[in-house]
């Protein structure tokens, strides 16, 4: 079995995007095995070539999932990906919440407007009156960067 190749950069980059493959080692299909072009860290090159060898070589699915370190679920989870997204949708979208999901267009008028009415008033005092009115615990990084943006927007 041939080591995995050691790339700094391109390691990087593969988790960067989150694809570095957490088990290379577990990779022991022959094409994997030469070290010329295939390469076992990337984990949307193996998965790629796992539904190739299913779909197009016509390869029993159990024993090409095991051959390619990987579970017959997560083949199934990659197959319906690629069927709803092509080949992009083996790129995992990046974790946790996406925008800010406590601070709703209520929240972010009421924060304005207490701001308007009293510039003077703290980000703690802030926090106090949201979880008064709106019965939320809201981070003060939270609002100190919706307040940036709004001022960032009148500039």
């Amino acid at each position: 079995m041939a080591t995995p190749r050691r790339n700094p950069a391109k390691i990087r980059t593969l988790r960067q995007h989150g694809v570095l493959n957490p088990h290379p080692e577990a990779v022991t299909d022959p094409l994997f095995q030469t070290g010329d072009f295939f390469d076992s860290q990337d984990l949307l090159q193996v998965k790629d070539e796992m539904l190739r060898r299913v779909q197009i070589d016509k390869a029993p699915l159990t024993e090409t999932a095991a051959a390619f370190g990987l579970s017959r679920p997560a083949f199934y989870q990659a197959q319906h990906a690629v069927a709803q997204q092509g080949l992009a949708g083996l790129i995992p979208l990046k974790r946790g919440p996406h925008g800010a999901h406590k601070l709703t267009a209520a929240v972010l008028d009421f924060v304005l407007q207490q701001r308007a009415a009293l510039p003077s008033l703290t980000i703690a005092e802030l926090i106090t009156r949201i979880q008064q009115q709106f019965g939320l615990a809201v981070h003060r990084r939270t609002i100190e960067r919706h307040l940036a943006r709004q001022e960032k927007k009148r500039r």
